[in-house]
């Protein structure tokens, strides 16, 4: 019985190890001007969805957590970024920056009027700078991640909860 408990660990570690994982920095985020407005300009010609921002804090064990088994899966990173543009935001950072109407601000400041207080929270943006939804903490895993991005881009959002919309798209 040992030996079968063991074998069957194993054998999950194994298929764990088998996902491609690359790095979060290069692969998942792109590079940040500080100008939130004309990256709406970069994100309407380039056809994306619309705009990904993913509040957090260095010393965010949730932020890190997601970095590490989620962001970093290949799967996610090549679907989130075939249809978002994705920024991350410093909520305590004083980093100026123009948010999506153009004005000047700081990451903090502009988390603050985002209402991002606990982190991570990822939300996303429509082509016209105004909030679709967003997701407030970690998900369990990078498939219930793939599902939110699916349910942004498929417009689940308008019509139904996340919850919902997960109960229907196992």
């Amino acid at each position: 019985m040992i030996k079968l408990l063991l074998g069957c660990l194993l054998l999950l570690q194994v298929g764990v190890s088998s996902a491609e994982t690359r790095d979060v920095g290069q692969y998942f985020f792109d590079q940040k001007l500080g100008d939130f407005k004309a990256e709406l300009a970069n994100a309407k010609s380039s056809g994306k969805t619309g705009v990904l921002l993913m509040f957090e804090t260095e010393d965010c064990p949730f932020c890190y957590r997601m970095k590490q088994t989620v962001l970093n899966q290949s799967q996610v990173q090549d679907y989130f970024r075939s249809h978002f543009l994705i920024f991350n935001v410093d909520t305590r950072g004083a980093e100026p920056m123009v948010d999506f109407k153009g004005k000047n601000t700081t990451e903090k400041d502009f988390s603050a009027e985002n209402r991002a207080r606990a982190t991570p929270t990822f939300i996303f943006y429509g082509l016209d700078g105004n909030q679709l939804t967003r997701l407030t903490g970690a998900t369990k895993d990078a498939h219930e991640f793939m599902q939110f991005g699916h349910y942004v881009v498929d417009g689940g959002y308008k019509t139904t909860s996340f919850v919902k919309f997960k109960q229907a798209n196992p």
